[in-house]
């Protein structure tokens, strides 16, 4: 179902990652579908922000983790 696109500025979040709390901020938007893709994976929202995490980590020049987590959705909505 289409919904319509609202413009909002980021809300920030705290999620906990490897025992550790960090904050996320992200547009609404963006919460929204981390929130199904984390349902879709069976997994809560921390542990998929905790894998997205981890692979960024993984590059030789890592992108902060909210830039991460933007474009894992992103590649995610792509159908990577």
């Amino acid at each position: 179902m289409f919904e319509t696109l609202t413009y909002a500025p980021p809300v920030k979040r705290s999620v906990l990652i490897a025992g550790h709390q960090t904050s996320i901020s992200l547009e609404p938007l963006f919460w929204s579908a981390l929130e199904i893709a984390a349902r879709d994976s069976a997994l809560p929202v921390n542990a998929l922000v905790a894998e997205i995490d981890e692979a960024r980590l993984q590059v030789a020049d890592p992108p902060n983790l909210t830039s991460a987590i933007r474009q894992w959705l992103f590649g995610r909505a792509l159908g990577g």
